[in-house]
C-alpha cells in the first residue's frame, strides 16, 4: 500500500527537505509533494485545472452580479419600486457571506473537490429556479439560498488554484483565477445588453444555470483533489500518484512510496486552529483588510454612477465611469501578481492602497475635469478591485493545507459584512445631504485602515518567520 508521511514535518531543516527530494527516484522513496510542483513545468494537466477552476469563478461572478442587470427589467416587468428590491440585493450578498463562513470549513475535513463541484451544482439549479418566480418574496429567497453556493466557489477556487501551482508562479495564477469574478461581472453585463430585450430577464438566469452545470461535469472528470490534502488526510493516495504521474512523468512511484507535505497534521475544529499556534493576530488583521477594502470596492461599484450622474455627468457618461473602475480592477489583478510574484505582496498591496487613498478622495473634488476623472477612477479600480484578489491570494498562501479552505472562506466572509455596510453606509450619506467631496473623503478612510492592517500583518509575520528559522524550522512567508 502506498503509504502517507504525516506528523511532524514542520521540525524538517531545509537540508533535510532537499534531501528528501533528492531522493525522489530511489527505490523506497519518500515524495514531497510541493517540491515536485515547484521544481516542474506547470504541466498541461495543471494548466486545465486552473482554466476550469477559473471558468467556474468566471460564472461566479456573473451570477452574483446577475440581479444589478435584470432588476430594471424585472421592475418594469412586476410593476414594483426599486425600493421593493432592495432587501434582495442583501440577501444575496448574506447568503454568500454564510456560504464562506460554513462550506469552507466542510471543505478544509471533506475535500476542496467535492464542495466545489456540488457547490456549483447548487447555484446552477438555483439559478434555472430564479428564471421561475414570480413574487419579490420569492425572489429574496431564491436568492440567498443561491448565494450559500455561490459563497463556496471562490474559497475553494483559491486553494486548489495554490495547491496546483508552483512557488515561482503561484500568486500570479492564484490572481489570474480570482480574476475571474471581475470578467463574470463584465460579461454579464455585455450579454444582458443584448439577451434581455431579445429573450427576456429569464434567459440571464438560464445562462446563468446551464454553463455551471456543464463545468460541475468537467471538473468531475478532470479536476481531481488537491494531493496536499489527500496526503496530510491520508486518503485516496491512487488519486495523488495518478496526479503525480501527469507533472513529472520521470517520477518512479510504486507499492513502497511515499509522500510527505511539510506541514503539520491539525486535528481541531479548523475555526478555532485560525487563532492557535501564533496565527491569530495576522488572522484578524486579515479580516480586518478583508472588510475594509470589501466596503470600498461595494461602495464604489453600487454609488459611484447614481454619484456621477447626481453631479451633472449624463447616464451614458456616468456608466462609462463604472466601466472604468471594473477595468481598472481587471489590469491590477493582471499587473499585480507577477510583480507580487517577485518582491511580496505587501511591497505591492501598501503602496497600492496608499494611492487608493488619495484617488478616491480626488474622485469627489468638486470641478475636476472629465478626463482626469475616468483616470482617477480607473487608477482606483486598479488597487482596489485590482488588490481583492490579491488578498485572496495573500489568505491562501498564508495558512497551510489543513486550514486553507477555511482562512479564506472565513477571511472572505468577515469581508462580505464590509460588502453589506458599504453600499448601506453611502446611502446613508447620500441621505445625510453630505456633499460628494465629503463622502469620498469619508470613504478613504477605510483605505488607510486596510494599509495600516497590512504593515501590521507584515511585521507579525516576519517576527514569526525569524522565531521559527531561530529553532531550525523552514517557513514560506515571502509576504
Amino acid at each position: 500500500m502506498i503509504a502517507p508521511v504525516q506528523g511532524e514535518h514542520q521540525t524538517s531543516t531545509p537540508a533535510e527537505l532537499q534531501a528528501a527530494a533528492a531522493n525522489r527516484n530511489s527505490a523506497a522513496q519518500t515524495i514531497d509533494i510541493p517540491s515536485v510542483i515547484d521544481h516542474n513545468r506547470v504541466s498541461q494537466s495543471q494548466k486545465w485545472i486552473l482554466i476550469m477552476v477559473g471558468i467556474t469563478v468566471v460564472m461566479d461572478g456573473f451570477d452574483v452580479q446577475a440581479m444589478g442587470y435584470v432588476a430594471p427589467a424585472i421592475i418594469a416587468d412586476w410593476g414594483v419600486s426599486k425600493a421593493e428590491l432592495g432587501p434582495v440585493f442583501g440577501a444575496g450578498l448574506f447568503g454568500m457571506l454564510v456560504g464562506s463562513l460554513t462550506l469552507s470549513v466542510l471543505a478544509d475535513k471533506i475535500g476542496r473537490r467535492p464542495v466545489l463541484i456540488w457547490a456549483t451544482v447548487f447555484f446552477a439549479l438555483c439559478m434555472l429556479a430564479t428564471a421561475h418566480v414570480t413574487t419579490v418574496p420569492q425572489l429574496l429567497a431564491i436568492r440567498f439560498i443561491t448565494g450559500l453556493g455561490l459563497g463556496a466557489i471562490m474559497p475553494n477556487a483559491m486553494a486548489l488554484a495554490g495547491e496546483f501551482s508552483p512557488k515561482s508562479k503561484r500568486v500570479t495564477l492564484m490572481m489570474l483565477v480570482s480574476c475571474g469574478y471581475t470578467v463574470g461581472a463584465v460579461l454579464g453585463g455585455l450579454l444582458s445588453a443584448s439577451m434581455i430585450p431579445a429573450w427576456g430577464w429569464q434567459s440571464i438566469f438560464y445562462l446563468g444555470g446551464i454553463f455551471p452545470l456543464l463545468m460541475a461535469v468537467l471538473m468531475h472528470f478532470f479536476v481531481p483533489e488537491s494531493m496536499q490534502f489527500l496526503v496530510l488526510k491520508g486518503r485516496r493516495l491512487d488519486v495523488v500518484a495518478k496526479t503525480l504521474r501527469k507533472i513529472d512523468r520521470t517520477l518512479r512511484i510504486g507499492a513502497d512510496t511515499r509522500y510527505s507535505v511539510p506541514e503539520a497534521k491539525h486535528e481541531g475544529a479548523p475555526v478555532a486552529e485560525l487563532f492557535r499556534h501564533g496565527r491569530g493576530i495576522p488572522t484578524v488583521f486579515l479580516w480586518l483588510v478583508n472588510f475594509m477594502n470589501l466596503l470600498n470596492l461595494y461602495f464604489l461599484s453600487s454609488w459611484l454612477p447614481t454619484i456621477a450622474t447626481g453631479a451633472g455627468l449624463s447616464t451614458s457618461a456616468a456608466v462609462m465611469l463604472g466601466t472604468a473602475l471594473q477595468a481598472g480592477g481587471v489590469l491590477g489583478t493582471l499587473l499585480m501578481g507577477p510583480v507580487i510574484d517577485r518582491i511580496g505582496f505587501f511591497k505591492v498591496l501598501v503602496p497600492c492602497l496608499l494611492l487608493a487613498t488619495v484617488t478616491i478622495a480626488l474622485v469627489g473634488l468638486p470641478g475636476i475635469p472629465l478626463a482626469l476623472l475616468f483616470v482617477v477612477v480607473a487608477i482606483t479600480g486598479f488597487c482596489i478591485i485590482g488588490g481583492q484578489p490579491a488578498v485572496n491570494a495573500l489568505a491562501a498562501t498564508y495558512y497551510p493545507t489543513a486550514l486553507r479552505s477555511t482562512g479564506v472562506g472565513w477571511s472572505l466572509g468577515i469581508g462580505r459584512f464590509g460588502s453589506i455596510v458599504g453600499p448601506v453606509l453611502g446611502g446613508v450619506l447620500i441621505q445625510l445631504e453630505w456633499t460628494n467631496a465629503g463622502i469620498f473623503l469619508a470613504m478613504a478612510v477605510p483605505v488607510v485602515i486596510s494599509a495600516a492592517a497590512l504593515l501590521l500583518f507584515a511585521r507579525k509575520t516576519q517576527g514569526d518567520k525569524a522565531r521559527l528559522a531561530g529553532r531550525g524550522v523552514e517557513v514560506d512567508l515571502r509576504h
